[in-house]
């Protein structure tokens, strides 16, 4: 399992690309080698391979979010759980960490995210809308494609499903 939170929660006194290996050494699912070579893998695909050396304070919110996800998947979950993971991030790095999580579901890993935001809940392919702590409705969307032109029906049909839910 993997896990994203809305805030990075990485380690102050180790830099990024460090903060991403640990998990992978501690877990020794895979091999030294492997964690070294998926890291690179992972940074470079969200594009923060730039600022691995860097110190967290010194990179900004949507690197610490990227590097983040980096941790997330660098033991290769099966399971990738979202706990509002843009919600400290302007819309424009929230669309690419929303790719970054939708591409990693098009490859496979399943994602669960809990989040209030109807843009980031479009990018589902299942809504499930809580109420009191269990499931009042939900509502499939099917698999979302990355298509951009897409997005405003996907988004509208939602925003009509949550105004019957009442929220």
């Amino acid at each position: 399992m993997g896990f994203i939170f809305q805030h990075s929660y990485l380690l102050k006194n180790l830099p990024i690309r460090d903060n991403i290996v640990l998990p992978g050494f501690k877990s020794g699912k895979l091999s030294r080698e492997k964690v070294n070579q998926h890291v690179d893998e992972l940074m470079v695909k969200t594009g923060i391979d730039n600022v691995a050396k860097h110190d967290i304070k010194k990179v900004s919110g949507g690197q610490l979010q990227r590097a983040a996800i980096c941790r997330a998947l660098i033991n290769q979950p099966d399971i990738l759980f979202g706990d509002e993971p843009t919600g400290a991030l302007n819309s424009s790095t929230s669309r690419d960490v929303m790719d970054i999580i939708n591409t990693v579901n098009t490859e496979g890993t399943t994602v669960i995210i809990v989040t209030h935001d109807a843009k980031v809940a479009a990018w589902a392919g299942r809504v499930i809308f809580l109420m009191d702590g269990k499931i009042h409705d939900e509502l499939t969307l099917g698999k979302y494609d990355g298509d951009e032109k897409k997005k405003p029906s996907r988004e509208k049909r939602l925003s009509e499903w949550l105004e019957k839910q009442e929220f």
